[in-house]
């Protein structure tokens, strides 16, 4: 592909062309849109599959990320044969499940995607997901706070994987089994926070309205709910330094692990020696802790 005003590049056989490949998406990283398109291909083994047969909301930013953004949930007017859609409800959203898709998106300014909870046509969570959401921009305690939920999980028998969002919290994943409900999953996260809010009351928080959360750290199990979505592992963030929602070991975490540390410039070298985290982590069974909540 030439990097003047407009170019064509082949994907999996389909061409797509790409306008204003010099364009500076991300400045201060000097990330301009041919280099992202090329940060995407090394991403997409690894984000693909957290986004393929999910309802797809993307956030574009045609301008870079200091210009004007939007949400996309319905597909485009115009797009080409090879990308593949979902109704639910009265939108039509794009199902991210190829290469020639996400690089199709990257060339249109998507720079960040948030699939849904659920599979396009189910009923089920894919996943397990805790929020960690920091009431203040700059929170010291944060890492130390994932920590304390990490060994509480543990010592109740699930295994999870924290990942940093790419912007200012932390969501823990947990793999599971098929066959749970939303509600069910809702139940065990409302035992979670409680539990942690009375183990740490200076520390944690379940209180659904910001301006009673004060300085504590908001334990959000409310959002992982069907029609919701989150930030996909592995999506780049519309940030300063670029950086990407990245799944961290636990020994990170105790750490205390910089999250600004993963980025489009970092991730490749991350991936290579790390692989993807979640995926190495088996699905499991939340039956003994639903039992002891009845």
């Amino acid at each position: 592909m030439r990097t003047a005003d407009k170019g064509v590049v082949e994907v999996e056989g389909n061409e797509i062309t790409v306008s204003h490949p010099g364009k500076l998406l991300w400045p201060e990283a000097g990330i301009t849109k041919l280099l992202y398109l090329q940060k995407l291909i090394a991403l997409a083994p690894y984000l693909l599959p957290y986004c393929r047969d999910r309802y797809l909301t993307t956030i574009r930013f045609p301008g870079g990320i200091h210009g004007k953004s939007f949400y996309q949930k319905n597909v485009p007017n115009s797009m080409p044969a090879f990308v593949h859609t979902a109704k639910n409800s009265d939108v039509n959203y794009i199902n991210l499940d190829s290469l020639s898709t996400l690089i199709w998106l990257g060339n249109l300014a998507a720079l960040e995607f948030h699939p849904s909870f659920e599979y396009i046509g189910g009923e089920e969570p894919a996943e397990w997901v805790l929020d960690i959401d920091p009431s203040l921009e700059q929170e010291p305690r944060l890492m130390e706070a994932v920590a304390a939920i990490g060994e509480t999980l543990e010592a109740m028998g699930i295994r999870s994987v924290p990942k940093t969002s790419g912007a200012t919290g932390v969501q823990i994943i947990i793999p599971i089994q098929k066959g749970y409900t939303f509600d069910q999953l809702r139940k065990i996260g409302h035992f979670v926070g409680k539990y942690l809010t009375e183990k740490y009351p200076r520390l944690f928080t379940i209180e659904r309205l910001i301006k009673n959360r004060g300085d504590k750290i908001y334990i959000d199990y409310v959002q992982h709910a069907a029609g919701k979505s989150l930030s996909a592992p592995y999506t780049p963030r519309a940030r300063e330094h670029a950086t990407v929602s990245t799944p961290l070991t636990w020994d990170e975490v105790r750490r205390g692990v910089d999250p600004k540390a993963f980025t489009l410039l970092t991730i490749e070298q991350r991936l290579a020696e790390q692989g993807d985290l979640i995926a190495k982590t088996s699905r499991q069974s939340l039956k003994p802790i639903l039992e002891f909540i009845k």
